[in-house]
């Protein structure tokens, strides 16, 4: 047996050991500003990304640039090319031409230079999120062939004849297979399309190249961003970014601030607790319901390019006819959906959130399905099938949407009109929804979801809703299929659009058929993003794509973590 004394003192080493190796933990002081994240990045290797890109986000957008940038109204604008031209060639193709701005370095001090964006979206079409490169010319025939497994010279060389061409050291020529009036959207904010270090990736093997992103070291991988990648503990769930003052991007400074020297992404279940006890200086509130009870005085808001909707299950009785949807739709008051759930909300009946860029007028939006109990009341009044209860699905768990009022306060205002509805929250949400009964349609009548956008334009919000999209509505099957049908035209067209006035019309009649006419959704509010940040802290916010915006992080001079190195 061991004496009590003895006992006592090994308890004390046992503590001193865990204490000394909690930096995971999230209760070891360290150097610069702590961030806790909902989750950690799967891979640092922008090129070749993962289904799960959404959690890459973060490092990505603080480390790295895109060809554009999006401007305050979501617009867009230069990044790394300072100018670019756009023509159409004689085969219809789209061609643009990007003038590379000349002061961009690498962290190392390497030039930024065309042949990066060759490299890099070259190994974009060899990645797990290949198909987002699809628009390119040529890219088509590469994706076939890796699809059914060509050999690799003959992947590589259809790779050489993939529309993007570097014309000089700075210049760039792009060729798309068509025109695309999202595409400089897309370059802006999807980070498959940022530019690769070409010199320190060509050579390598493919063990050396997942070395290279895998184990941050040396100042590598390099960055272009304010910020590069220093550490990366998976097993502590931490990503360690130091200041890159060799960056064309600096955070814009006002008297009396710095940049933030070091900044510690951290994932940690109790973010919350660590952020009122000083440990971190920014975490997001994702719980709705605690929204309701307690509004702390530095909680902040930013309104999201999102959409939070009802969806309707057009195959089944009697939900099979627009009408009824329709009606359905409006009989929803979007302002008491909403009212006194959140700190501020912004009901809406549209899919298109309306700082959007080519989104609906009011004029035009007040031509889609909105609130008119008297009218839906008589539209539903003896419909058949809407004896039996409606069941309406939606996730379980709480979130920052407030799904479970919604769902409620959906069911008491149907049932003001004569339509009983049953709730059922899920957690395997997605899977349900999908789900098919013995006779083929879905079993589902209504579900609740939230559609965030990817890049600043009405295609990231429509795509869902195609033929191969994952929207389980079912709606292929109406009237034959000519209504979303008719729908895809109207992309196609707004999509090869060669001017945003011709583009936005385009849109808006899509929207109509979609929205209105069909009414396969009934759009409900556009959903914000709460968080709470340290006051000696400015610019670290949350952008409109609902990622952690880190670009233009900076400190107050006073602030300790100001005086703090790398």
């Amino acid at each position: 047996m061991v004496a009590p004394r003895a006992r006592l003192r090994w308890w004390w080493y046992l503590v001193a050991v865990v204490a000394a190796s909690c930096g995971p933990c999230g209760f070891q002081p360290e150097p610069g500003v702590k961030v806790v994240v909902p989750s950690m990045p799967a891979t640092l290797d922008w090129s070749h990304s993962d289904p799960d890109s959404w959690a890459n986000y973060p490092v990505m957008l603080a480390t790295q640039r895109g060809l554009t940038q999006l401007q305050p109204d979501h617009t867009v604008g230069p990044g790394l090319a300072e100018r670019w031209e756009r023509v159409t060639d004689a085969r219809g193709r789209d061609v643009y031409t990007f003038h590379l701005r000349q002061d961009v370095r690498w962290s190392n001090g390497a030039p930024l230079v065309a042949r990066d964006f060759v490299v890099g979206w070259r190994r974009a079409l060899q990645g797990r999120e290949r198909g987002e490169m699809a628009d390119i010319d040529g890219a088509s025939e590469v994706l076939a062939l890796q699809e059914r497994g060509a050999p690799e010279a003959e992947v590589h060389a259809a790779m050489e004849r993939v529309g993007v061409e570097a014309v000089d050291s700075h210049t760039l020529r792009v060729m798309l297979a068509r025109p695309r009036s999202y595409f400089l959207a897309r370059v802006a904010n999807v980070y498959l399309f940022y530019p690769a270090p070409s010199a320190d990736l060509e050579g390598k093997s493919d063990e050396e190249v997942r070395d290279y992103f895998d184990r941050p070291r040396e100042g590598r991988p390099l960055a272009l961003g304010p910020y590069r990648v220093d550490q990366w503990d998976r097993a502590g769930e931490r990503v360690r970014l130091v200041y890159n003052p060799g960056s064309a991007f600096p955070p814009p400074l006002a008297p009396g601030e710095v940049p933030a020297p070091v900044i510690t992404l951290m994932k940690s279940e109790i973010g919350p607790a660590l952020y009122e006890r000083g440990r971190v200086e920014f975490v997001f509130v994702d719980s709705a319901a605690a929204l309701r009870i307690h509004r702390p005085a530095d909680l902040r808001r930013e309104p999201l390019l999102s959409t939070y909707f009802l969806a309707f299950n057009t195959e089944k009785a009697p939900l099979d006819r627009p009408e009824v949807r329709r009606a359905l739709s409006r009989a929803l008051d979007r302002e008491a959906l909403v009212a006194g759930l959140l700190p501020a909300a912004r009901p809406s009946h549209v899919l298109l959130p309306p700082e959007l860029p080519l989104a609906a007028n009011a004029e035009e939006a007040g031509r889609l399905p909105h609130y008119a109990p008297e009218q839906a009341r008589a539209e539903l009044a003896g419909v058949a099938g809407l004896g039996r209860p409606l069941r309406l699905v939606y996730r379980s768990g709480d979130g920052f949407v407030p799904e479970v009022a919604i769902a409620e306060r959906v069911a008491a205002q149907l049932a003001r009109v004569g339509v009983k509805v049953v709730l059922e929250a899920r957690s395997d949400f997605s899977a349900e929804i999908s789900r098919r009964s013995a006779q083929g349609p879905r079993t589902y009548d209504l579900y609740l979801r939230r559609l965030g956008a990817d890049y600043a334009h009405p295609n990231t919000f429509f795509t869902l809703f195609e033929r191969e999209g994952n929207h389980q509505t079912g709606w292929e099957t109406q009237a034959g299929g000519e209504p979303l049908a008719r729908f895809e035209r109207l992309l196609e067209a707004g999509d090869a659009a060669p001017d945003d006035v011709s583009a936005r019309a385009r849109y808006v009649e899509a929207q109509e058929v979609l929205v209105g006419e069909q009414a396969v959704i009934a759009p409900l509010y556009h959903p914000d993003r709460y968080y709470r940040a340290h006051e000696r802290l400015r610019g670290l916010d949350v952008d409109p794509f609902n990622f952690l915006a880190l670009r233009a992080l900076r400190v107050t001079m006073d602030s300790p973590v100001a005086q703090e190195a790398p």
